[in-house]
């Protein structure tokens, strides 16, 4: 488990470092930033999992929403969980990655979902919504998604945000305040802790 744990990360440390490289030449301009968000990312020296503490020190994100990928005609958005943790999976069905983690995340948001906790993906990069689609149906996904072939409503997760690492997971608090970001893929092991962290902290605190 260790040497597997290893390759993942160093794996991922290349794939955000090089992001970053993609995104200070690109990502500059005011459609970079999201309208009504104050998070903006920041990876200390290529760091694949940063926390931001403490919670008054933490940025929103902007209004994230989309299609549903399952409910075709219909919007899902992480305003729709007003008071609880949401948990946003970045993910594409033709990503390797994505597919290994798919039944860690689902596996923890049996765990925590009665605390107050709800995941939220946004699918990415899938032009045939029917192969995303089938993706959730295989790997048993109880969340919904945002269906976002574009990439357009990652504009929300606010400035310096690296849209090509993918799969990323990012933890926002009751406030829908960035607590957490993973630029790998996850284990159950590590995600849980962090989530049941996050929804244990008082539901006041600014």
């Amino acid at each position: 488990m260790t040497s597997l744990r290893s390759r993942r990360i160093a794996g991922a440390v290349a794939t955000a470092a090089a992001a970053m490289l993609v995104l200070s030449a690109c990502a500059t301009g005011d459609d970079a930033v999201a309208q009504g968000g104050t998070f903006d990312f920041v990876s200390p020296g290529g760091k694949t999992q940063i926390f931001y503490d403490p919670p008054s020190d933490r940025g929103t994100i902007g209004n994230l929403a989309g299609d549903d990928l399952m409910n075709e005609g219909e919007k899902v958005g992480v305003a729709d969980f007003a008071g609880k943790v949401v948990v946003l999976n970045v993910w594409g069905q033709w990503c390797g990655p994505c597919r290994a983690e798919a039944d860690d995340l689902e596996q923890v948001f049996e765990q925590t979902k009665d605390s107050g906790v709800q995941f939220l993906g946004i699918n990415v990069r899938d032009d045939t919504r029917n192969k995303a689609q089938d993706f959730v149906i295989d790997n048993s996904v109880s969340y919904p998604s945002i269906y976002d072939p574009s990439m357009k409503s990652l504009i929300a997760l606010g400035k310096g945000y690296p849209t090509s690492v993918i799969p990323t997971t990012i933890v926002l608090d009751r406030q829908h305040r960035v607590a957490a970001v993973f630029l790998q893929e996850l284990l159950a092991e590590d995600l849980l802790p962090v989530v049941q962290r996050i929804a244990g902290e008082e539901p006041q605190q600014q």
